[in-house]
């Protein structure tokens, strides 16, 4: 298992707690480079993609697992093209949807979960459901979810951050969707930035192209002085789109982040407020 930091600076504390519970049970290797920093950056442009580059084309990987995102890997994305990503498990969210995206363009499967940091602050409940999950465990079906729009639908599961996916609209760094169950997430977004993130990939022809929508932690999105709210933003800009969508997914910013099969298969039914996983991500062996 290689860890690596391609976004941001992380508490090193938490990060050293999450690296000793992983080496438990894996063998973790990790640059002493990691540790770098360069203001808002895990260090420069060129540590970060060699770094990078090194933990998704070399031999004997089978898991790469990020510190922590906050920003970084989007500014990586032109360094390495799919065709050199080698078939291995990538571990991480938020930031590190970029990395998500350049999986699923490679065709490969990915683990939307917490990072080392993350489970360094997690409980031991959070890591066994987390280990579970890279070691080849179809997640259970989720319940319990709210429609916002009614059906049913199948397909791979797709997306992650949605501030990131935004800033991929008109670069050629966009997940594929076609056919897709779209899952996004985000934190700190005021309700009128997320309508303009969803606006933004309205236009830009990405929703049009999903089989449903499947919407998780909207945290911190505080109604400003106007009092309207994500759930009405949520309505609105995905309500009429004629597919099912459903929102409560228990992955992102908050304190119970499930791990989520990217690029698996799902089935999604709105009327009943369930999310069923058919397969698992990639496994990590070790």
């Amino acid at each position: 298992m290689r860890v690596i930091a391609p976004a941001s600076p992380f508490p090193r504390a938490d990060f050293e707690r999450g690296v000793a519970r992983l080496r438990e049970r894996y063998t973790v290797e990790l640059d002493p480079s990691i540790f770098d920093a360069d203001g808002y950056l895990a260090g420069g442009d060129a540590r970060r993609l060699d770094e990078l580059r090194r933990a998704l084309t070399d031999g004997g990987v089978d898991a790469v697992v990020a510190a922590r995102g906050g920003y970084g890997a989007t500014r990586l994305l032109d360094g390495i093209a799919p065709e050199e990503v080698r078939p291995r498990l990538l571990v991480g969210f938020s930031d590190l949807t970029a990395l998500h995206a350049l999986f699923a363009r490679a065709g490969l499967r990915s683990l939307h979960a917490t990072m080392v940091a993350g489970l360094g602050r997690g409980t031991d409940a959070a890591l066994a459901g987390w280990i579970a999950a890279a070691e080849g465990a179809v997640p259970a079906p989720l319940d319990g979810l709210t429609p916002i729009a009614p059906g049913r639908a199948e397909g791979p599961l797709a997306g992650g951050n949605l501030a990131v996916l935004a800033a991929l609209c008109g670069t050629p760094y966009a997940p594929p969707l076609e056919g897709a169950v779209f899952f996004l997430e985000d934190v700190g977004e005021a309700p009128y930035r997320i309508d303009r993130m969803l606006t933004t990939l309205r236009q830009a022809g990405w929703l049009r192209r999903l089989a449903g929508v499947a919407v998780g932690q909207l945290t911190r999105a505080t109604p400003g002085p106007d009092g309207r709210t994500v759930e009405e933003v949520l309505r609105d800009r995905l309500g009429d789109l004629g597919v099912p969508v459903v929102r409560g997914v228990p992955a992102g910013h908050d304190e119970d982040n499930r791990p989520l099969p990217l690029g698996a298969p799902v089935e999604l039914d709105a009327d009943a407020g369930t999310l069923t996983f058919r397969e698992a991500a990639a496994v990590a062996h070790g």
